[in-house]
C-alpha cells in the first residue's frame, strides 16, 4: 500500500513516524530514509535511536537544495539521492521491514534531483518487499498520487514563521 503525505504545511515526516510508531505496536519494523534532510542532528534522530532495530531513519541527504547557504553543486545532491535510493534498495531486500518511509522524495522529484519514473520504478520494486511506503515532501508529483491508495494534504492555514518566528527544537527539528 502507498501513503503519499504532501502540501505546504508541516507534519509530514511527523505523520510518518506517527504510523511507523503505530505500526511498531503492532510487533512490526519501519525504516525511514531521508533525502533532503542534511547531516545535523534533529530530535526525531535521538528518540528514534532509542527504537533500532525496531525503527530505523537513515539520512542520505546533503541538506537544503539551492537555499539557506547551500553551495553544493546540484551533482553532490543528486548523488546522494541516487545513494538513498540504493540504500533503501539493500535495507528493504531482505525481508526485516514493514514499512519504507521515504521522506522528503517528493521534493527530492520538485527539484531534480531523481526523476519521477525512478522513483515508480522503485515503487514498483518495493511493492514486493514491504507492506507500506510513505512518500513525504511538498508538491508530490501527479504520477505519485495517482498511484497512491492514500494521499493526505498538509496545509498550512497558520505558521509562527509568519510573524518571524524561527523553527523551535523539539517541535520543528
Amino acid at each position: 500500500m502507498l501513503l503519499a503525505f504532501t502540501g505546504n504545511g508541516k507534519g509530514k515526516t511527523t505523520a510518518a513516524l506517527g504510523n511507523a510508531l503505530r505500526l511498531l505496536g503492532a510487533g512490526k519494523r519501519a525504516l525511514m530514509v531521508q533525502f533532503i534532510k542534511g547531516p545535523w542532528e534533529s530530535g526525531e534522530h535521538k528518540s528514534v535511536s532509542r527504537l533500532e532495530p525496531d525503527l530505523k531513519i537513515i539520512k542520505t541527504g546533503k541538506g537544503f537544495v539551492g537555499i539557506l547557504g547551500d553551495d553544493l553543486p546540484i551533482e553532490e545532491h543528486k548523488k546522494a539521492a541516487e545513494e538513498g535510493f540504493s540504500i533503501a534498495r539493500k535495507e528493504i531486500a531482505g525481508g526485516k521491514y514493514h514499512l519504507l518511509i521515504l521522506d522528503e522524495v517528493h521534493n527530492a522529484i520538485r527539484l531534480g534531483l531523481v526523476p519521477v519514473s525512478y522513483v515508480l520504478a522503485f515503487l514498483d520494486y518495493a511493492k514486493d518487499k514491504v507492506e507500506y511506503v510513505i512518500t513525504t515532501g511538498r508538491d508530490a508529483a501527479k504520477e505519485i498520487i495517482e498511484r497512491a491508495d492514500l494521499v493526505t494534504e498538509m496545509r498550512d492555514v497558520k505558521h509562527p514563521y509568519q510573524k518571524g518566528v524561527k523553527a523551535k527544537v523539539g517541535l520543528d527539528f
